[in-house]
């Protein structure tokens, strides 16, 4: 074989063990982590976006990247749990709230957000820091993981575990939008 054409067969070979690789990456909901012993009420109140990242690039490109913050976590008598999300896009911002049900196993929330099926899990917390994993299920899957904290200090702990956590998924990094209080008035 000519040595051209052994490193093109070379390299096919390392793109189809890539696309395989990564088809293999795209974890079942089996595979994600929950926090163990996990109670709803103690994520309650308001929480500052860290770091988000997702398994779709299209979500990030740096023309038109998500714009999404979470505001807050609220969770009510019956097990809903509540999220109260910003998204700022095309010159305006809306309040959007999220309500997820428990799937009976601990930590893990289902639901439907603007029309599309959402599974949450709460992947691990010390109720001061917060890994969230959000799975939404339209006509393709996407893969959202977030780094949440009551206060803007990073702390290195979580902020490592995290990492690994998107190393593992092969997710792209998006930039994080935090909001105070409500969306700003609109123009008149």
């Amino acid at each position: 074989m000519a040595p051209g054409a052994m490193t093109l067969k070379r390299a096919q070979l390392l793109l189809l063990a890539l696309g395989l690789g990564l088809a293999s990456a795209q974890k079942t909901l089996q595979e994600v982590p929950v926090q163990p012993g996990f109670d709803a009420y103690k994520v309650e109140g308001r929480w500052l976006t860290i770091q988000l990242a997702t398994s779709h690039t299209d979500l990030v490109s740096p023309t038109d990247p998500l714009r999404l913050s979470l505001h807050s976590i609220w969770t009510r008598d019956n097990g809903d749990v509540d999220f109260m999300l910003f998204w700022k896009g095309e010159r305006r911002c809306t309040g959007i709230n999220g309500t997820v049900h428990p799937t009976g196993l601990q930590g893990q929330y289902q639901g439907t957000f603007e029309g599309v099926s959402m599974h949450v899990c709460l992947v691990s917390t010390d109720y001061s820091n917060l890994i969230l994993y959000v799975r939404f299920e339209d006509d393709k899957v996407t893969n959202l993981w977030v780094l949440l904290a009551r206060q803007m200090f990073k702390d290195p702990t979580w902020l490592g575990k995290y990492w690994e956590y998107v190393e593992k998924f092969h997710l792209q990094r998006a930039p994080v939008f935090n909001m105070d209080g409500q969306c700003p008035p609109g123009p008149a």
